[in-house]
């Protein structure tokens, strides 16, 4: 087994959104013949009796499929917002809390670097 399963496929570009207990991590990604995807990834923290893990998911999106998926991801948020929940100021949430555990998101983050290549070996190039 080779021990760098990233072949090349270093990121991008990062960014990440840290909402409570979970972080969702969106990556740039490239493929050896320089097309690009992203990577969505989903990391909550898990207590444990002898410390904790991060329970970690992931979605692949393909540039071919770029504007459907933010086509029916905003349907789905403006049905949530105007249709099931009209009586919410949804701009409240905009406002950056500090967290109780600001020093463990910190661990969370370094613990799950953007350069993690778990899943990059499920990936086959031709």
């Amino acid at each position: 087994m080779e021990e760098n399963k990233t072949n090349g496929r270093d990121e991008i570009y990062s960014t990440k959104v840290k909402a409570g207990k979970r972080t969702y991590f969106f990556d740039v990604k490239a493929t050896r013949s320089n097309d690009y995807y992203l990577t969505i990834t989903e990391s909550k923290k898990r207590f444990k009796e002898d410390g904790f893990t991060y329970e970690k998911h992931k979605i692949f999106l393909y540039k071919e499929d770029f504007n459907k998926f933010m086509e029916a991801l905003n349907s789905t948020v403006n049905h949530v917002k105007h249709e099931l929940m009209p009586n919410v100021d949804f701009s409240q949430f905009d406002v950056a809390h500090e967290s109780e555990h600001h020093h463990e998101e910190r661990e969370e983050v370094s613990a799950v670097a953007p350069n993690a290549t778990e899943v990059d070996s499920e990936l086959k190039w031709d």
